[in-house]
């Protein structure tokens, strides 16, 4: 079948906004939950485990429907940011499920208190609901009053969900202009940043400037919301309930042991020289004596070799098929039932995701694809996040969902077998070249890059909490820049706003580590693959099939893997250390920059205020990444 860029079809969520189908959901909801209230006082620490089984059914159910309505509405929004109507629909799910939660709250506040002994009889009894249960007894310390929580839920919709909601919109409404061809056109960011891996260095500069006109106004607006989110974040979860760190309540939330994060942030930072050896050797590619930040990203070779959606689809489920066909056939669901957003939009929110609504139910996916060969990549990123989903829905709705760590194995592991397939087929020498790399490029956005960003937000809450400005939080980014390129390139004083487009760190605080997790895991895991072949294939389909039914620890310890030891991270950074020494032995070719590239410091327009949206943009909370 030929693939045409084409919207998504929201249809199997719900028909309409007006639909009865939708105020359906709403009513059966209530019902749901006033049968849910009478379950309140039947429970009892010696209950029967038939009835107790019988309780988290119908709590499942009705996760189930709000995981529907919650879909439906933040799937709407994110096609059209502008949309009236999804704004309003989303803001209304939003208050109703959280009032929904307080009305169920009572479940899992009894399930925290109940003794060790019946919890480990009921849990023994639950079937695939065990670690659900397991993960929620987690929080007992950090657990309010019901009272308190009730408030606490209220509080968000109108609160720090809200400003959330705000920043998309005023971000997402952004255009941009630009001179392409000496003409100036109006472009959406995702059709800016493209602009970013140009052969000229003047068009590399030309994409971040355009875009820091546009941010610089909001510049001090949005890290005033930033800063209020973190108060939020301080108040709730340090001063109420009691967790020793900002990040604490995202390692629990996640699973992962302190000590493996604090393993991970180490060894990334004591690593920080390979990607400027690596920064250094490509300005030597380019034809630049040093290199710019605007340059990080730039081509190393002169093809301009661009993939047809068509194309770029078929490539990417051949190379899925030639690594396990089930994969493909998984990947190849989201095409035929069409679940994808590929066109570009104005409106429409920027970057790509992969969103997973129910256990059966095939993900949706949204990528603004404008045929390069990094696209191509995000391509198959994206449909190893809905692959690892749909090889999962054998769990409940609870356990289906990975933690976040988890969530890039199967995508970034995509990416790799995409990669290998082009190497192994492509005939020019320069588009071979220009992959490997486009490896190192996505080594340091993925992994030194998200290291460094939540070795910022670590840094952000602690000065919030004494009172820091937004120009104070600014410049201890740009120290975090400092730290990160070294003398490698250089560094213009304008990036030090980068952080206000950084949407992660607004919607989901720390979330950015579970990237650098994610691909330092699969570097190892692919160097089993290499050296096991087909054997190691059942293994690595058993950890996607586990999505989070089980600790992440224990999941990736069955598969041989310490995630506390920062040795088990050092050997990611040895593959990487020994991939940039393989580049360095390469001839290097004719210089891609065929123009000399000013000084950062001589920019026709200084600019006081900037700020930086960061390229891939992936939400994660309710089920959703």
């Amino acid at each position: 079948m030929a693939y045409k860029l084409s919207k998504w079809d929201l249809s199997p969520l719900y028909p309409s906004y007006e639909s009865a189908e939708l105020q359906n959901a709403f009513d059966m909801m209530e019902e749901q939950v006033a049968s849910f209230e009478g379950v309140r006082n039947k429970l009892a620490p010696d209950m029967p485990t038939e009835q107790f089984v019988d309780v988290l059914k119908a709590s499942e159910s009705m996760t189930r429907i709000g995981n529907k309505m919650y879909s439906f509405a933040g799937l709407s929004f994110t096609a059209d940011t502008q949309d009236q109507k999804a704004q309003a629909l989303q803001a209304r799910v939003m208050q109703f499920l959280a009032e929904i939660e307080n009305r169920t709250l009572f479940f899992s506040l009894w399930w925290k208190e109940l003794d060790d002994a019946n919890a480990k009889r009921l849990m023994e009894a639950s079937g695939d609901y065990r670690y659900y249960l397991e993960a929620m007894r987690l929080y007992k310390p950090h657990t309010l009053s019901e009272a308190e929580e009730k408030v606490v839920n209220i509080k968000n919709v109108t609160g720090v969900n809200a400003l959330g909601n705000l920043y998309d919109s005023i971000t997402n409404r952004y255009t941009f202009k630009m001179k392409v061809n000496g003409k100036e056109k109006e472009m959406t960011a995702s059709e800016l940043f493209s602009f970013r891996y140009s052969t000229d260095p003047k068009v590399r500069a030309e994409s971040y400037q355009s875009q820091f006109k546009v941010y610089v106004e909001d510049g001090p607006i949005l890290g005033q919301i930033y800063q209020t989110i973190l108060r939020d974040w301080h108040n709730e979860n340090v001063n109420l309930r009691k967790f020793k760190s900002a990040i604490a309540p995202r390692n629990l939330n996640n699973d992962i042991p302190e000590e493996a994060v604090e393993a991970l942030l180490s060894v990334a930072r004591k690593n920080v020289g390979i990607f400027q050896r690596y920064f250094k050797m490509k300005a030597k590619y380019v034809g630049m004596k040093k290199i710019r930040r605007y340059d990080i990203y730039a081509p190393v070779a002169a093809s301009k070799k661009t993939y047809k959606w068509d194309e770029a689809v078929t490539m990417v489920l051949d190379a899925f098929n030639a690594f396990e066909p089930k994969i493909a056939d998984l990947a190849k669901r989201v095409f035929d039932e069409s679940r994808i957003d590929s066109e570009i939009r104005k409106g429409k929110r920027g970057g790509a995701f992969c969103w997973s609504v129910l256990p059966e139910m095939t993900p949706y996916v949204l990528v603004n694809y404008q045929g390069t060969g990094r696209e191509v990549a995000t391509l198959a990123h994206e449909l190893g996040h809905a692959i690892h989903a749909m090889l999962a829905s054998h769990h409940t709705t609870f356990t289906f969902h990975s933690s976040l760590p988890l969530a890039e194995t199967a995508s970034t592991f995509a990416e790799m077998v995409l990669i290998d397939k082009l190497l192994a087929e492509e005939k020019d020498e320069s588009v071979r070249r220009d992959i490997l790399f486009k490896q190192m490029d996505d080594a340091y956005a993925t992994i030194m890059r998200q290291s460094y960003f939540a070795l910022f937000e670590k840094t952000a809450h602690e000065m919030v909490q004494k009172n820091a400005s937004v120009d104070d939080l600014s410049n201890a980014y740009l120290e975090n820049l400092k730290e990160q390129f070294g003398d490698s390139l250089d560094l213009s004083d304008e990036f030090k706003w980068e952080w206000v487009g950084i949407p992660h760190i607004y919607q989901v605080p720390f979330y950015v580590y579970a990237y650098a997790f994610g691909q330092l895991l699969v570097l190892a895991l692919y160097q089993q693959f290499k050296a096991e072949g087909e054997s190691f294939k059942p293994k690595y389909l058993k950890i996607l099939s586990a999505g989070g039914s089980e600790a992440p620890e224990k999941i990736l310890s069955e598969a041989g893997i310490n995630i506390r030891d920062p040795k088990f991270w050092q050997g990611g950074f040895d593959v990487l250390e020994k991939l940039v020494g393989e580049l360095e032995q390469l001839p290097i070719p004719k210089p891609v920059a065929k123009k000399k590239a000013k000084p950062a410091a001589k920019a026709k327009k200084p600019i006081k205020k900037v700020a930086v949206k960061k390229k891939t943009v992936k939400k994660a909370a309710k089920g959703k990444k």
